[in-house]
């Protein structure tokens, strides 16, 4: 992965040649390049994606327990509350990571999450492993988002474990 761009995708033929083979340079020259999203872009887009899974989170947990709460008087633990808020969202994000590797937010500025490697969606196990650990990133005061700012390619450190990184898309074409 270089500095500011990143090859976002491989010719089929250039994958199944080897890669001392004379055809892949040209293969390789006709990739398309992606360039790296900016750290202030990033940001932006999830202080976006926290006021929409506001809207998550109501309906798929306050809504619940209000109504588990006033019907049958009950209250779980809070380490149970914890759990579903864990998995209620990182359902949100995996999935919408493998639909499209973007999320909504993600769409409304031009992000998308790539394997680092090779350009390409994040496999389910990269998505999972992004996913956990970025709550220790955003919560051990954002030492996660921090470290974007040393960071040689500006990614964020849960970026940088996981093998994933954002991309941005070009602007759509004007008709």
């Amino acid at each position: 992965m270089t500095r500011r761009t990143s090859r976002a995708g491989t010719a089929p033929q250039a994958q199944a040649e080897s890669p001392s083979s004379p055809a892949l340079g040209a293969a390789d020259a006709s990739r398309p390049v992606a360039e790296l999203a900016g750290l202030r872009r990033r940001l932006a887009s999830m202080l976006y994606e926290s006021m929409l899974l506001l809207g998550v989170l109501a309906l798929t947990f306050l809504v619940p327990y209000l109504i588990l709460g006033a019907a049958a008087g009950l209250t779980p633990p809070g380490w149970v509350l914890w759990i579903h808020v864990f998995v209620v969202v990182g359902a949100y994000f995996i999935w919408y990571w493998r639909r499209g590797g973007q999320t909504l937010a993600m769409q409304t500025w031009r992000l998308k999450i790539v394997d680092a490697t090779d350009g390409r969606a994040a496999s389910l196990r990269r998505s999972l492993l992004r996913y956990v650990l970025a709550w220790p990133s955003v919560l051990l005061c954002g030492f996660g988002l921090l470290w974007a700012l040393v960071d040689r390619d500006r990614q964020f450190l849960h970026d940088r474990l996981a093998g994933t990184c954002i991309v941005l898309l070009p602007a759509p074409r004007k008709s």
